[in-house]
Parts: structure tokens; C-alpha cells; sequence
């Protein structure tokens, strides 16, 4: 057999290189890609970020269903008890009994005040009859004066004949009976005034308590609280969220129980998270569902975003309140039912999106792992618009191009294949202001342009300023230094 093979040497040689060029095509191919479940396809099609929230279909148009509303006059301050209520959604017409309210706390006050107004009627009969007696004595003193002074009169004129001390006693005793009839009769018109004040006094007490009496009647009839128009009883809901029903209090501020919405109209109320609430702006088109037929889709639109937030309860997260209107009115609609909503915050049509997980990053470089042909490639791309799920990519890919979902193998030995004029990840430089080949083409457009038939300006070229040559100064001889020795100093 190996005689055999050495003699047909050509063949073994052609083998022998077809082994070696397959396993170099492998080496250079590097490991094959993943498989094609982990592989996703470019998509070009209509691009949506969508934030999505659940929300509670409520009427905006309504009519309360309310208690007595001078609770407060009948000295009613605190809340009084819902002792039944007629189910929600029952439809009433106008007059029906929709709930009643506990009357115990109104019985005694009531109770408090007849007694006050039966006082008040007894002081005034009271009152009535002193007046009578006072004024019949202050008659009777007057008419008694009128006597006196009338016996006066006549001792006054027959005293003529007497002596001048009698007659003067009589003048003076006439003078007194004339001044006590006086007296007396001013006194009864005092008398008199002051009856009719005591009895305007004791008549207005008794007036005041019987208004007070009427108006406890009154608020103790509104316990039977009637629907003020026709349509469906919904309950109300306090400050914590939990229905108004039996067992509740309604206070005199506030004495609504239920109401009468208007269901031609509705809107769904939600609260969105703060830092999806930036995305949120009045006019934008929103798609409902109902939990309770999510066949049905319906259409809507965001009607008011709040300005401050609110904390939710068992919530530690700040929340806003957002208003959905329904665009398309249905009589099927109740409210109470929960609803989906997916608000449209951003669109993009005809643009190229991937799923994020085929997106990755390295230094600031945002890039895919292409599949093209056998092998996968570094590919950069420059991102846009992101939602929950996907990403548009403006630049690195084609429509139908396929990216890997997973990391190859050997993602740590491929090279990013940069966009041509990309500029991601490099540090920006100092006193840079972004400007953009585009602003500077734009800049360049604003600059005057010349003519083409006009002369280029000329410029008159001034000469430089002659200076004088400096000389260097001319070296003198040198002149040699004798030492000349000191003198000795005598010493003194």
C-alpha cells in the first residue's frame, strides 16, 4: 500500500495540500459565530418610545350626591356615620333614596333645643303677664291722682272765704296733687315702654330658638339624601383612596357621599414615575385597553400632567398625576375600571432599530457584533431614540444586516471597525464648543462673497522702517596697571 502511494506522488501532494489550506481557512476564519437563535435582524419601520402605566376611568363632568349643607348651623361638627347606601352603580332617577345617615348624634341636639324654645315661650308668657300687672297698677296710681288732684281743686275754691293760711295750705296742696298726677302718668308710659321692650326681648329668644328647632328639623330630614338627577351612584373616595360606603363619616365641610358622573365623557386618571414624567407633554396620543375586555382598544389623548408631585400611599416613591381623555366615547364604559395606558412620547418613521441587547460599549464607543458571511465583526454605530426594548441606530448598519444578540468567542481579539468621521469616545477638547463640519460649511456661507467680474482688493504695502547700522565700538588699546606699594603708617 505505501509502495503503492509513493509511486502516485502527485496525488499525496495535491492531499496533503488541500489538509493544509482547510486548516488555515479555519485558523483565519476564527470561531463561527453564534448560533442563529441568538442572531437578530436590522429592522427599518416605524420607530415609537412608548411609557407605559396603569390608570382609573373617572368622569370629569359629574353631579354630587350631598347631605344637608347647614350642618354647621345646627351645631353639627363632627362627622356623622353612613347608615346605609344604596349599592354602587345602581341607576337611580331624580328623588330616589340613595343613602341615609345615622340621626343619633342630631336626636339630642334636637331634644336640647325644644326645650330651649319651650323655656323661651314660658318667658315670654311670663314676661307678658308682668307687663299686664305692672301696667294696671301704674293705671289704677293715675287714676287715683286724678281723684286726688280733683278733691284739691274744690278745697282750693271754697277755702275763698278762709282765712289767707288756709287758702295758701289749699293752693299748696293742689299744687302737690297736680304734680303726683303728672308724675304718675309719665311713669306709666315708662312703664309701658318697658313692657313692649321685655316682651320684644323675650319674643326675639323665642323667635331665635324656634329657627333653631326648624333648622335641626331640617338637617335631621337631609339624613335622607336623595339623588339630585338621574344616573349611575358611584362612591367617593377619601384622602387615603378607600371608597365612601357604610360605616364612613361625612363631615359638615363636606357632605357629599356619591356621585352622578357623565358618562358621554371619560378620562383615565394615572400617575406616572418622575423620571418618566420628563418625557410627558400635553396632545400626546395615548392607546387604552381595559383590563376587563382587553379585546377592546380604545383611543386617547394626555389632557394634563401635574406640576408637583405626590407621594402615593404604602408608596415610597414621588408620583404625577396624569389625565387621560377618551377620544372615542362608549356608553360600555364604567368608571372605576382599571386601564392600560401607553403614552406615546417619541416616534420615528422609516428608521433602522436592533434589540438592546445587541448593543455594547467599549471607552464610549457604542458598537454591535455584525454577522457577515461566516464570521462577526466589530461594527461601531451611532444610536439614537431608545425605548424598553430596542434602540434606532443612525449609522454602522443596513437594513436585513444580522447582529449577534451574544458575544462571540473571540470578542476580545476583534478590532471596532470606526465610523468615518465618528468621534465617540475621544475626549472632547479644552474650549470646545461641539461645532460640527455642518456649522462651520454654515459659517463659511455667511462670509461676503466677491464678485466674479470684480477686481480683488488691492493692499498698499508699506516699507519697514529703516533703522541706522550700529556700529561696534572701536577697542582701545590696553594700558597696563602698575601696583604701587603702601606706605608704612607710624605708629603714634
Amino acid at each position: 500500500m505505501i509502495k503503492r502511494l509513493l509511486k502516485n506522488r502527485p496525488l499525496v501532494a495535491a492531499i496533503l495540500l488541500l489538509v493544509i489550506a482547510t486548516g488555515a481557512w479555519a485558523t483565519l476564519r476564527g470561531p463561527a459565530p453564534a448560533d442563529d437563535a441568538l442572531v437578530a435582524t436590522v429592522k427599518k419601520g416605524d420607530f415609537k418610545v412608548v411609557v407605559t402605566t396603569s390608570g382609573e376611568l373617572r368622569a370629569p363632568k359629574f353631579v354630587n350626591i350631598t347631605g344637608p349643607q347647614n350642618m354647621q348651623a345646627a351645631q353639627v361638627y363632627n362627622g356623622i356615620k353612613i347608615a346605609s347606601i344604596v349599592p354602587e352603580g345602581t341607576h337611580v332617577i331624580e328623588g330616589d333614596v340613595v343613602a341615609e345617615l345615622d340621626r343619633a348624634p342630631l336626636a339630642a341636639a334636637l331634644n336640647d333645643v325644644n326645650l330651649a324654645m319651650q323655656k323661651a315661650e314660658a318667658q315670654k308668657e311670663q314676661a307678658s303677664l308682668d307687663s299686664t300687672l305692672n301696667l294696671s297698677k301704674a293705671r289704677e296710681e293715675t287714676h287715683t291722682a286724678a281723684l286726688t288732684l280733683e278733691e284739691k281743686r274744690l278745697a282750693q275754691e271754697q277755702s275763698k272765704f278762709e282765712a289767707p293760711s288756709i287758702q295758701r295750705q289749699t293752693a299748696i296742696d293742689y299744687e302737690k296733687a297736680f304734680r303726683a298726677l303728672r308724675q304718675d302718668s309719665t311713669d306709666y308710659k315708662t312703664k309701658e315702654e318697658q313692657a313692649k321692650a321685655k316682651m320684644r326681648e323675650v319674643g326675639a329668644d323665642l323667635e331665635r330658638q324656634r329657627n333653631r328647632f326648624k333648622i335641626v328639623q331640617d338637617v335631621m330630614a337631609g339624613f335622607t339624601i336623595k339623588a339630585p338627577a338621574a344616573g349611575m351612584v358611584i362612591y367617593l373616595r377619601d384622602w387615603s383612596g378607600k371608597k365612601i360606603t357604610v360605616g364612613a363619616q361625612v363631615s359638615a365641610w363636606n357632605p357629599s357621599v356619591a356621585t352622578l358622573p357623565d358618562l358621554s365623557q371619560m378620562e383615565s386618571v394615572t400617575f406616572v414615575n418622575e423620571i418618566d414624567v420628563r418625557k410627558l407633554a400635553v396632545g400626546q396620543p395615548v392607546a387604552l385597553s381595559l383590563d376587563s375586555d382587553p379585546t377592546k382598544k380604545l383611543k386617547g389623548v394626555v389632557a394634563a400632567v401635574a406640576n408637583v408631585g405626590e407621594q402615593r400611599p404604602n408608596s415610597d416613591a414621588k408620583v404625577f398625576e396624569v389625565k387621560v381623555t377618551v377620544v372615542q366615547p362608549d356608553t360600555t364604559l364604567r368608571p372605576g375600571m382599571t386601564t392600560g395606558n401607553a403614552i406615546e412620547t417619541f416616534a420615528v418613521k422609516n428608521a433602522l432599530h436592533v434589540p438592546l441587547e445587541a448593543l455594547a460599549s467599549d471607552s464610549g464607543v457604542p458598537y454591535v457584533f455584525k454577522k457577515s458571511g461566516g464570521r462577526a465583526t466589530k461594527q461601531e454605530v451611532e444610536t439614537g431614540a431608545v425605548n424598553d426594548e430596542e434602540a434606532v441606530i443612525r449609522r454602522g448598519l443596513e437594513e436585513n444586516d444580522q447582529v449577534l444578540l451574544s458575544p462571540p468567542a473571540n470578542r476580545d481579539k476583534l478590532r471596532i471597525n470606526r465610523l468615518e468621521g465618528s468621534t465617540a469616545g475621544q475626549p472632547a477638547a479644552k474650549g470646545d464648543t461641539g461645532t460640527s463640519k455642518r456649522s462651520v460649511n454654515k459659517v463659511e456661507a455667511a462670509k461676503p462673497q466677491t464678485p466674479p467680474h470684480a477686481k480683488p482688493p488691492t493692499t498698499r504695502r508699506t516699507a519697514p522702517p529703516t533703522t541706522p547700522p550700529t556700529t561696534p565700538p572701536t577697542a582701545l588699546p590696553a594700558t597696563p596697571i602698575t601696583k604701587t606699594p603702601a606706605k608704612p603708617v607710624p605708629r603714634s
